[in-house]
């Protein structure tokens, strides 16, 4: 097994779990340049609010979108922008990603800007 479908089994599970709970979830994606996080509904069918490094307001404060600087910013905007939805609780679903690097620290910071997982 290689490490791309390491990383689909984990997500399979965690999704699978979560989808069990009925929970809003907070999903994080990250390619080698940029991250992504998004927050789905519990149906798993519309996305509520989203950030990323992609977004103009976000790549004018940065020169690369690929660190950890980045995924603080990215956790601080996601948070702000569930506060507008009216989410406080969401379920972290990491796509499978180790809890280590740039994903520790986009949660750590949507955490620290009232997001509770």
């Amino acid at each position: 097994m290689d490490k791309k479908q390491s990383r689909l089994r984990r997500s399979r599970k965690t999704r699978a779990k979560i989808a069990e709970l009925k929970m809003v979830r907070l999903v994080v994606n990250r390619s080698n340049c940029h991250i992504y996080a998004q927050i789905i509904d519990a149906s798993g069918g519309k996305v509520l609010a989203s950030a990323s490094t992609l977004e103009g307001e976000v790549r004018k404060d940065l020169t690369n979108g690929g660190n950890k600087n980045a995924a603080a910013l990215v956790g601080k905007r996601i948070a702000d922008k569930a506060k507008e939805a009216g989410i406080e609780t969401v379920a972290f679903d990491r796509s499978g990603f180790h809890y280590h690097g740039r994903v520790k620290a986009l949660a750590e910071a949507a955490r620290e800007n009232g997001l509770k997982f």
